[in-house]
């Protein structure tokens, strides 16, 4: 039997088996998907092998990329592993589909929006904003809103000069003619404090996307909404991204459905 899963500490928290394991029912697919509590990433990778493949998630999307033989574009880029393929030749091939799932779930609520010559607004530094930033590169400019100098100036050599960095003192200032603003930070997510900030100022054909998707809606796409923009919630960026992970492992390019989202929400 095919076996795939998702790997890292903590791990309870994943949706990923709910997700790829509704899948496998509903193409018939005789397979595993399960989650695995890895604390030990070399000791895990000696048995890698084992599997059609598996997705990575923190502590372990950066830490595991020395064991891959090849990396995507993507994965070079955003500087990070959330799907790792073994090859029928049992070579290791790393790719993260965290800005493939991000502009797909975009495009899907906004199909009007166009990257190219855009404006794009990421809040945050960490290892989804480096996927989204990997993503929007066709953008006029990428505005990175961040609280660590240090890891925004590493996006930056990683992505390239149309991105600019912007102190996170100033986030509201950078949201004039912005096209699409996208929250990577866990403010507003349940547990966390709220995302303070006005959008005021976007453009009135502006998108915005959030991340989080517990809640589903935040207070952040409560205002989007309240204000007109189009709005694209974290749970269809979970859903998008999922997509390409399962057609590496098993084969087939799964659609998300209404059921789906229902059952992940």
């Amino acid at each position: 039997m095919t076996k795939a899963g998702v790997i890292g500490f903590p791990i309870a928290h994943s949706k990923s088996p709910l997700i790829h394991n509704y899948w496998l029912k509903k193409y018939g697919i005789d397979a595993s998907y399960d989650k695995y509590e890895v604390r030990d990433l070399a000791d895990f990778m000696k048995n890698a092998r084992n599997f059609a493949g598996f997705n990575v998630t923190v502590p372990h999307k950066t830490a595991v990329i020395p064991f891959m033989d090849d990396l995507s574009e993507q994965a070079r880029k955003a500087g990070a592993v959330n799907t790792v393929v073994v090859r029928s030749d049992g070579t290791l091939y790393g790719h993260n589909t965290d800005g493939i799932g991000f502009a797909a779930n975009v495009f899907a609520h906004n199909p009007a929006f166009r990257l190219k010559g855009s404006v794009v607004t990421v809040l945050g530094t960490g290892g989804a904003a480096r996927g989204i930033c990997a993503a929007m590169t066709e953008a006029a400019e990428i505005r990175l809103v961040y609280r660590t100098f240090e890891k925004a100036q590493s996006i930056k050599q990683a992505i390239g000069d149309n991105v600019v960095l912007v102190p996170w003192a100033e986030k509201q200032a950078v949201l004039k003619d912005t096209d699409l603003l996208a929250n990577a930070t866990t403010l507003g997510m349940n547990g966390f404090e709220e995302l303070d900030i006005d959008l005021t100022p976007l453009k009135p054909s502006a998108t915005v996307a959030d991340l989080v998707y517990a809640p589903l809606k935040t207070k952040l796409l409560e205002q989007a909404e309240q204000k007109g923009f189009v709005t694209a919630d974290g749970l269809g960026m979970l859903l998008e991204q999922a997509r390409p992970a399962f057609q590496a492992f098993f084969g087939v390019l799964p659609e998300i459905t209404d059921e789906l989202r229902a059952l992940v929400a």
